[in-house]
């Protein structure tokens, strides 16, 4: 199937985007300095987390979070590993998903949307199939359509399946439905983790070239 832009995504969603982030950063401006103040008394600074993200048509950005990790080390410095540095606060952060807020600055400087694949490790590029790759022809998102159907808690092929379906189907009513079930999916807290790890398992790649 060969991809194209639908009038809402060529025309309105970005604007749309940057309102709405523009909206939210002010009026969650209390909960954003309150988590940040909270970061750095319990996680230390700095209280944002940086990471070099691959966005639209695999351009790489970089994206915000807040923090939910500590940077302890064994005696090689290294990093241990993410379930002993990932603190109560830490959990209780991406839980809520107020980890994900400084992501809005993203979704102002272009980067993101509101709504579309989340951006992943760059690392990940080499290993995606013809078909996974389509997830990045439109921008990464701060929830999506995966996220509302099982966020970790489903394998990657499936989590894949889903983000390209999100691709080809985009319009507003899906925009607004997967804004709408984030809410519902973060408050019962569905989908926070895998059943097997504190995060996401990493990203193998498929045997599968569809």
């Amino acid at each position: 199937m060969k991809y194209k832009r639908t009038f809402y995504d060529r025309y309105i969603k970005r604007s749309m985007d940057f309102l709405l982030a523009l909206l939210a950063i002010v009026l969650l401006s209390p909960v954003l300095i309150i988590t940040a103040v909270l970061v750095a008394v319990k996680l230390g600074r700095p209280v944002l987390f940086k990471q070099q993200r691959p966005g639209l048509n695999e351009m790489i950005f970089t994206m915000y979070k807040f923090r939910t990790m500590t940077d302890e080390r064994d005696t090689d410095g290294e990093l241990l590993p993410d379930d002993v540095r990932l603190t109560s606060f830490g959990k209780k952060l991406r839980a809520t998903s107020l980890d994900e807020l400084p992501e809005l600055i993203n979704i102002l400087k272009g980067d993101m949307a509101i709504v579309g694949p989340r951006p992943l490790l760059v690392k990940y590029l080499p290993l995606y199939n013809d078909f996974q790759k389509q997830r990045h022809l439109v921008k990464p998102g701060i929830t999506g359509y995966a996220q509302v159907n099982g966020r970790n808690a489903i394998s990657w092929e499936e989590k894949f399946e889903l983000d390209v379906f999100y691709v080809y189907k985009i319009n507003f009513l899906i925009d607004f439905a997967v804004i709408l079930k984030t809410i519902k999916t973060v408050f019962i807290r569905e989908g926070i983790t895998s059943e097997e790890s504190v995060t996401m398992e990493e990203f193998k790649g498929s045997n599968e070239n569809k």
